[in-house]
């Protein structure tokens, strides 16, 4: 079998997967800032995921598809932190 789509969730079980377990947020990080991790985080957002994106974790070929992305389209749908910001997460952090 060859996945033919972009997104995580595409021609997968990732969705009942983490449905399964109870997880409601996602952190997403990868390559390419305009194609996996833009399609990822749109159907995540339809799901109704708590998505964190991973800013220093995210790269594009194009500087200006990367910048666009990250700093107007993905806020909408999703908080941005960098790599440092992790430990917030865990609860053992003060939150972001």
């Amino acid at each position: 079998m060859r996945k033919t789509r972009f997104g995580a969730f595409s021609t997968t079980d990732l969705y009942a997967s983490l449905l399964g377990q109870g997880i409601d947020t996602l952190i997403l990080a990868g390559i390419s800032t305009g194609g996996v991790v833009l399609s990822t985080l749109r159907h995540a957002a339809d799901e109704d995921y708590r998505i964190y994106v991973l800013a220093d974790a995210i790269a594009d070929p194009d500087p200006e598809v990367h910048r666009v992305l990250l700093e107007k389209v993905f806020p909408h749908q999703a908080d941005i932190i960098n790599t440092e910001d992790l430990w917030a997460l865990s609860g053992e952090g003060r939150g972001l």
